[in-house]
């Protein structure tokens, strides 16, 4: 079982620009849509 375990089937380093690229789109997302609603306001 250590043999097994020994061995990792996620490349994090791949994981964790992954996931950096969707945080920064999903801010980029809510700052859009915090923009177009202020920009509605006259």
């Amino acid at each position: 079982m250590k043999t097994f375990l020994s061995f990792s089937l996620v490349s994090w380093d791949n994981g964790i620009v992954m996931i950096a690229v969707f945080g920064a789109v999903s801010v980029a997302l809510v700052l859009a849509v915090l923009l177009m609603m202020n920009s509605g306001k006259k």
